[in-house]
């Protein structure tokens, strides 16, 4: 069964769908995007066409389908040690850290993981003993499932240091020759939960760094200044949020202050 084509009318639809879900953006240039990844859910399920699919979500009697269809709607491409300045920004900010509590990082969008990963790796290299943690997020529930096997292709980790892939990382042999698994101890220091930024956040703790990269691009700027605030919240004061490079919290907050390309300071605390 083949589904037709998408419609300008069935992609206005799913542009009000996935803002709803998870307040992103979607332009006309993405109708082809939707349309790809959506055909084969339309098949799984024996349905004709857009329409019918959306009719399938909005029953209320699929949240699985709804989850899924989230989950094909927001996947991004993300690779190990992605803009290697803010790795080097988090081993000087960590190493520098005073105090016994746990150096705590969140990748608020952490996708099929290799940011989190990747930011575990500096710790542990830096840290010499001190407890840390990270928790990675995302909306999608599949790419989280994903993250959590620490298991990726050759071609997606050329970007991590030699140190690195000889102490965290194992290379797969036999039947997972070309891939490459992130070590055992390593992944196990590593918690990922699901979370819509768009929605009121669990309760996590607070942070010392979180990163929050190539995501505000899909959302419009009210929804930017939403999910801005409800992160920040959870920043310690004199923490730091770093974004991509291409973003910028220009006209959209004042807690926080530019000190270098996309990064950004909480004020400290003021001393009693």
């Amino acid at each position: 069964m083949q589904a037709t084509s998408i419609s300008d009318h069935e992609f206005s639809q799913f542009q009000r769908f996935i803002y709803d879900a998870a307040g992103i953006t979607l332009g006309a240039a993405k109708k082809a995007l939707v349309g790809g990844r959506l055909a084969k859910r339309i098949q799984h399920c024996e349905l004709d066409s857009y329409g019918d699919y959306l009719r399938l979500l909005a029953s209320g009697t699929a949240p699985d389908e709804v989850q899924m269809a989230v989950d094909l709607l927001t996947t991004n491409e993300t690779y190990f040690f992605r803009e290697p300045k803010h790795f080097e920004f988090l081993r000087q900010t960590a190493t520098a850290a005073t105090g016994a509590l746990p150096y705590r990082v969140w990748s608020a969008a952490s996708s099929s993981g290799e940011e989190p990963y990747s930011i575990a790796m500096v710790l542990a290299d830096c840290l010499n003993g001190r407890p840390w943690e990270v928790i990675g997020s995302d909306i999608s529930s599949r790419v989280l499932q994903r993250a959590r096997t620490g298991h990726y292709p050759l071609e997606r980790t050329d970007h991590i240091p030699p140190q690195y892939l000889k102490r965290f990382c194992l290379r797969g042999t036999g039947n997972h020759e070309g891939t490459l698994l992130i070590e055992r101890s390593l992944r196990s220091r590593v918690q990922f939960t699901q979370v819509n930024l768009n929605e009121t956040l669990p309760k996590m703790g607070d942070f010392d760094i979180i990163f929050l990269r190539n995501v505000m691009i899909y959302f419009n700027a009210d929804t930017k200044r939403q999910v801005i605030a409800r992160i920040l919240a959870m920043l310690k004061p004199g923490g730091f949020f770093l974004v991509g490079h291409s973003e910028t919290l220009n006209d959209l907050t004042t807690a926080v202050k530019l000190v270098a390309p996309s990064i950004y300071r909480k004020p400290p605390r003021a001393p009693l």
